[in-house]
């Protein structure tokens, strides 16, 4: 479930102004930034209650990091990739002759 807030408040950060709905009641509509902010409030206080319907903390976890992702961690990661798979791309090379990888 924390996973699944992750992508949820990523793509709630990403887009706030899009219009969601709940499945079975499709006539109430709501932002994504407010669906965002109601969730994080309801599992915010699930958590300081002690309220055990849902793992509250994965939720906040969740959201939080998929908040942070879309605001700095997508650039911090993409834009800092490169040395890695240089890294990457040396090392399979420097195996491809002696039977270690493939061959091409």
């Amino acid at each position: 479930s924390g996973a699944i807030m992750t992508v949820l408040a990523a793509v709630c950060t990403k887009m706030p102004e899009a219009k969601l709905a709940i499945v079975f009641l499709p006539m109430f509509t709501f932002t994504a930034g407010n669906a965002l902010k109601a969730i994080i409030a309801f599992d915010t206080a699930g958590l300081a209650l002690g309220w055990r319907l849902f793992d509250h903390a994965a939720h906040l976890g969740g959201a939080l990091f998929g908040m942070w992702y879309v605001t700095y961690g997508h650039e911090l990661i993409w834009k800092n990739r490169e040395p890695l798979v240089k890294a990457w791309h040396e090392m399979r090379t420097k195996n491809t002759g002696k039977g270690g990888g493939r061959s091409n």
